[in-house]
């Protein structure tokens, strides 16, 4: 059940980078993020309501709230990347540096995945990243793929603190951490957040869509190694390459043919591991 949340999550991951990637071209990439934390508090709140939690312990909130800072800072650096159209250069960047930090702390952490697993996260790295075309876009971005992988680290180990009794309530403490984070910002530049409702509404789903990839992730990692479950929820930019193919006609190279091919193998593995 772990590997299949986790790629749950990822699917979530892929479908929110690829919508607000795009949203982010149309709209101030400020406005996107911030409406989006408020419609993840929303469907974090909601979800964590549902599904009641047997003791909810304030390190564990405190835990969810330091991972929400990770998601703020992401999800901020991650769409201001997205909004210059060097989507293939800021993915892979976030998504390759972030696993690898977050598998590191993992092992510090106490992790020993196997040596299957091993094969899965050593050949994960190099198959996202050709699945994004290698970084060839020469249209920048590489500094905010970096700040938004230090985002997704955190956010990422953070969230696997969390003890399992404490329920969703981590992940919906976590949005407040980012709507707060997020706060003085839109609060500088009010006119950033004036949006037609449609879009407005298109932002607020983006981010509810983020919260539920993170509901899935925590629910992952509770069940498997956290490398693992970093890893399998990492594999996202491998969506956006297809929703590409099937929505707005792009050609896949043989270089991403190569990439698709390796990330479907190091899933295999991470499951079996």
């Amino acid at each position: 059940m772990g590997p299949l949340l986790a790629l749950t999550s990822a699917v979530c991951y892929g479908i929110v980078d690829f919508t607000g990637g795009l949203l982010s071209r149309r709209c101030h990439f400020a406005a996107v993020t911030f409406l989006g934390q408020i419609g993840g508090l929303l469907l974090a709140t909601t979800a964590a309501l549902l599904l009641p939690a047997d003791a909810v312990h304030p390190v564990d909130l405190l835990w969810g709230a330091l991972s929400g800072v990770g998601s703020g800072a992401a999800m901020h650096f991650l769409n201001r990347g997205l909004s210059h159209g060097a989507m293939s250069v800021v993915v892979p960047v976030s998504a390759v540096t972030g696993v690898a930090l977050s598998v590191v702390c993992g092992v510090i952490l106490g992790d020993r995945p196997t040596a299957v697993a091993w094969l899965g996260i050593v050949l994960s790295a190099p198959a996202l990243w050709m699945v994004c075309g290698g970084g060839k876009d020469g249209g920048g971005g590489v500094p905010d793929g970096l700040l938004a992988s230090a985002g997704v680290a955190l956010q990422y180990i953070a969230l696997a603190q969390a003890d399992a009794s404490s329920g969703l309530w981590p992940v919906a403490a976590g949005r407040v951490a980012a709507v707060l984070v997020l706060l003085p910002m839109a609060a500088r530049h009010p006119r950033r957040l004036r949006l037609p409702p449609a879009r407005a509404g298109q932002a607020v789903l983006v981010g509810a869509g983020a919260a539920l990839a993170l509901v899935l992730y925590l629910l992952a990692a509770q069940r498997q190694l956290l490398a693992v479950a970093v890893v399998l929820a990492s594999l996202y930019p491998a969506l956006p390459v297809i929703l590409g193919l099937a929505l707005l006609h792009e050609r896949l190279n043989r270089r991403q043919v190569v990439g698709l091919v390796g990330a479907g193998v190091a899933t295999v593995l991470l499951s079996l591991g």
